[in-house]
């Protein structure tokens, strides 16, 4: 059985669809799935997808990328993570790949807001869901002056080398891999698979983004995380059954969802 650790249910495509959605999971042996949060904007509807099915979960976070956002405070993001069904603080990070003519110097929104996101993590002991693109050594610095590793939590959608991977493991944080560790190209990706820490795997679908082979180039759902897993199995030369328990395990541990939730 697998478990997506990180998905976007409630975006267009999947959010009018969520019945289906969720039967396909059923039939991909996909048991659970975390919705994340990307702005407090569309909280509501990550919330009441959590709300409405026992088997999703929900983060509270304002998304790197999204500079035009109502910015969150610590305090409002901690009584927000009072949600029985929150069981993360994110997306939150750095992301320079889009910069449009600014420097480095001018992301100090984006650090500002990150430190926000672990402050939250630490008041409210809850992990991490970390976005790091084009700006890894920033986002460690940070998570380092901020102490991370005392929630911690996932580095998402993982695709730096192994390096950088050695870096956020000595932090206290997991590798979550999605389904680009599937793509041809993505050599890094698929040698940061095989060696990860067993007990430190996750794995995820961004989705509706980044569909795993066979599906790439169309809409991405929670099922395909069965793919995600599939492959990486076999770049670690093991069973797929013992790649889903160690991956599904590692979801109820990390984010410390009761076992008796994985029934």
């Amino acid at each position: 059985m697998f478990v997506d650790s990180h998905c976007h249910i409630n975006f267009e495509g999947l959010a009018d669809r969520l019945p289906q959605v969720l039967e396909n999971m059923r039939s991909h042996s996909v048991t659970h799935a975390l919705c994340v949060s990307v702005d407090l904007e569309t909280l509501p509807s990550v919330l009441d997808i959590a709300r409405t099915y026992d088997n999703v979960y929900a983060s509270v976070g304002v998304h790197p990328d999204h500079e035009d956002m109502r910015e969150p405070t610590q305090a409002e993001l901690v009584e927000l993570a009072a949600h029985p069904k929150v069981v993360a603080i994110g997306e939150t990070g750095l992301d320079y790949y889009r910069l449009e003519g600014r420097s480095i110097e001018d992301m100090e929104w984006q650090r500002e807001r990150f430190r926000t996101h672990i402050r939250a993590a630490h008041a409210t002991m809850k992990p991490l869901i970390v976005h790091t693109r084009s700006s890894w050594e920033d986002t460690l610095r940070i998570m380092e002056e901020e102490n991370a590793r005392v929630p911690g939590g996932v580095m998402h959608c993982f695709t730096e080398p192994w390096h950088v991977a050695e870096k956020a493991l000595a932090q206290n944080f997991y590798v979550s891999l999605s389904g680009i560790v599937t793509f041809k190209s993505a050599t890094e990706v698929q040698d940061v698979a095989r060696r990860v820490p067993l007990d430190r795997l996750l794995i995820e679908t961004d989705s509706p983004y980044l569909a795993p082979v066979p599906y790439r180039g169309k809409p991405n759902e929670p099922a395909y995380v069965s793919y995600v897993g599939r492959f990486i199995a076999q770049q670690r030369e093991m069973a797929e059954a013992d790649l889903a328990a160690a991956t599904t395990q590692n979801f109820f541990r990390l984010f410390r969802i009761p076992q008796t939730a994985s029934v």
